[in-house]
């Protein structure tokens, strides 16, 4: 279909769709004026020289006991087998790719070892991977959380959707709201693809509120010829507290690509942060050729926009960045702050989803109101090259300034990793994670701790504690529980002070994902639990601790988890995930465990390190499923304390008109 406006200015006011009217009985946010022209596409030209100089001088450089419950205790440790995969006659289908022909990451998952047939899922297996206490659609796909905020007693929730396949595509606005950001009444959906210039998708936005009450929702579509422009939408009726209804601007798009970046480079405007000069600033992620950057604006009433000179951040070999954020976080203070708040005792985080590797990086750096730009604390841990929020599957994350309770929420999108063909049968795809507060660590200084909002312990039920429990090498011990797919487990491990004392130094840095998992012994690890494990431990997924001492005589914590038996399905992804953790001296190794069923949430010493992971078991699943203890130390004793919790489903309903 032909360009109607093959100049791009997209502020035809003849044309039908723009003129959209708005409802009667809404009093208009903002004026409507034509949207902006050439001062909203200010050109990058000097910046663009500036960088690629920074380019090529980096590319030179680059050149140069026994309290609890009662257990039983085995000693043969069968860690090291590998599991075994069914093997199934079936014809192999080469995946589907979705998403980069339309300008945006690959959303379908796609076997890195190479096509596999489909494994013969049942509709038992298939029942069970579906979560318990997790948000997600009642059917079909979804994928980014969006514009997330608590507006008239309400947490508010959107997130993309497709509400006609459990595969990515024709993307629109699911909505649901929430009082404790645990149990949801889904909405009917917020926005659909219905304009020019989002007819090919609603993607990711961002909600800002005002100080007067108003609500600004800004957001990316992808226009009739797939260019990525930004648009502005906001309630239809301010008084209804749950939002149902939303207008569109009738200027839409406020902003297109400036020139230098591509048509489809230019998308996930963030939440508006207001500055001393009167004006709001929305950042924008996009990308110079490799290089990773993120585009700011400044703007009075988010219809018109400037440029500001040069980038809030650029890190090169980083491409693409996605749904960015930026938010500040206190040094002092547990509690969060407003995105707008600047000053003494603060620190911003940068963060970036990358388009590139599917992961999600953070950095913590000072933000300038006066250059508009932000430096990384330490360059050797900027965006896209040092820390992440989640060491496994979590991505296109997005936080929120909680009001309510003065804390910043973190919620991020967790797809499957599983053959599509399944998610087709079982008529849904992707959950998001629970909740996370954010906090600067005041003890490091160096990170952020994320941990589960405190009201995800109201679905705790039954609590059983094993207390100190000694486990010697190559041991596993059973605990003893009715149920092991939906828990909430905390741990705390101490080692045999005499085998810290004996450790050799080694010769080689110890990884996560480059090791043999669980199977590869050392001599202070790996130990932890092994979840939804069956009786033979034929399936099993533990999360464990490794200490080991590097090359430069140091000891290093690594928090791991191994994915590589936790199916005998040949169809799913089965990786070891994990990285180093902080622990500060006189603390115990701690860790925090979220079960449900498919999904399981690890958090490590409070919240410095965390791993996501999607796992489908064909065996361990209801109440084939176990929990055991493990040490596959050579040489360490360790000494255990486990709490865990049986966990309630969470109430999440579909909407009635008749619900209130």
């Amino acid at each position: 279909m032909a360009d109607p406006n093959p100049a791009r200015t997209f502020n035809d006011p003849e044309d039908p769709i723009i003129a959209a009217t708005v409802p009667d009985h809404y009093s208009p946010l903002l004026d409507v004026d034509p949207p902006a022209g050439e001062n909203s596409r200010r050109p990058l030209k000097g910046f663009l020289v500036i960088l690629s100089g920074l380019l090529l001088v980096g590319l030179l450089m680059a050149l140069i006991g026994k309290s609890g419950p009662s257990v039983s205790q085995k000693t043969d440790l069968t860690l090291n087998a590998p599991a075994e995969s069914t093997n199934i006659s079936a014809q192999f289908l080469e995946p589907v790719s979705r998403g980069p022909s339309a300008g945006v990451s690959e959303k379908s998952f796609r076997l890195h070892s190479g096509v596999r047939a489909p494994f013969p899922w049942s509709n038992t297996m298939l029942s069970w991977q579906r979560t318990g206490y997790h948000f997600q659609p009642e059917k079909n796909w979804m994928n980014d959380p969006n514009g997330p905020m608590f507006y008239g007693g309400w947490y508010h929730f959107f997130y993309q959707y497709n509400p006609d396949a459990a595969v990515w595509g024709n993307i629109v606005w699911g909505h649901a709201v929430s009082k404790d950001l645990i149990e949801w009444l889904h909405l009917p959906l917020a926005m659909v693809a219905d304009h020019w210039y989002d007819t090919n998708g609603v993607w990711t936005g961002s909600a800002t509120l005002l100080s007067d009450g108003q609500v600004i929702m800004l957001y990316t579509g992808a226009t009739n010829e797939s260019v990525q422009v930004q648009n502005l939408a906001y309630p239809a009726d301010l008084s209804d507290p749950l939002l149902v209804d939303w207008v569109k601007y009738p200027g839409n798009p406020v902003l297109v690509p400036p020139p230098g970046i591509d048509d489809r480079d230019f998308r996930d405007p963030t939440t508006a942060w207001y500055g001393p000069d009167g004006k709001w600033r929305i950042a924008i992620g996009s990308k110079v050729n490799k290089t990773g950057i993120s585009l700011v604006y400044d703007t009075e009433d988010f219809k018109k926009y400037e440029l500001i000179e040069g980038v809030l951040h650029a890190v090169p070999g980083t491409g693409m960045w996605e749904c960015v954020d930026l938010f500040p976080v206190s040094l002092k203070e547990d509690n969060g702050l407003d995105t707008s708040f600047n000053g003494p005792g603060v620190k911003h985080v940068l963060k970036a989803s990358l388009d590139d590797d599917k992961n999600d990086y953070y950095a913590i750096g000072t933000y300038s109101l006066e250059s508009g730009n932000w430096t990384p604390d330490n360059p050797n841990l900027d965006v896209g090259i040092g820390l992440r929020y989640d060491y496994g599957k979590f991505y296109a994350s997005k936080t929120f300034y909680d009001q309510n309770k003065q804390r910043r929420i973190l919620w991020g999108w967790i797809g499957e990793t599983d053959g599509e063909s399944a998610d087709i049968k079982k008529g849904w795809a992707s959950v998001q994670s629970i909740p996370r507060t954010v906090v600067f660590d005041k003890k490091t200084g160096t990170n952020i701790l994320q941990w589960p909002v405190e009201e995800i312990k109201s679905l705790r039920k039954s609590c059983k504690k094993f207390d100190k429990l000694e486990v010697g090498p190559g041991s596993v011990v059973t605990l003893e529980l009715e149920k092991a797919t939906q828990m909430d487990i905390t741990a705390e491990f101490e080692i045999d002070k005499e085998a810290l004392k004996r450790i050799g130094e080694s010769d080689m840095e110890y990884s996560c994902s480059t090791s043999g998992g669980s199977a590869q012994r050392g001599e202070l690890g790996p130990f932890g639990l092994l979840l939804l494990a069956d009786e033979g431990r034929c399936e099993q997924t533990p999360v464990y601790f490794y200490v080991a001492k590097g090359t430069d005589g140091q000891l290093k914590t690594f928090f791991c988890t191994d994915e590589s038996r936790s199916s005998l399905a040949n169809d799913v992804d089965k990786r070891i995930f994990g990285s180093t953790v902080p622990v500060i001296k006189g603390e115990k190794l701690s860790m925090r465990i979220l079960v449900d069923h498919s999904i399981i949430e690890s958090f490590a010493q409070g919240g410095r390190t965390c791993i996501t992971s999607r796992v489908y078991p064909t065996k361990a699943i209801y109440g084939a499923a176990h929990l055991y203890l493990f040490n596959n130390a050579t040489s360490a004793n360790i000494t255990a304390s486990i709490q865990t919790w049986a966990m309630k489903s969470a109430y999440i309903r579909p909407y009635s008109s008749h619900a209130f």
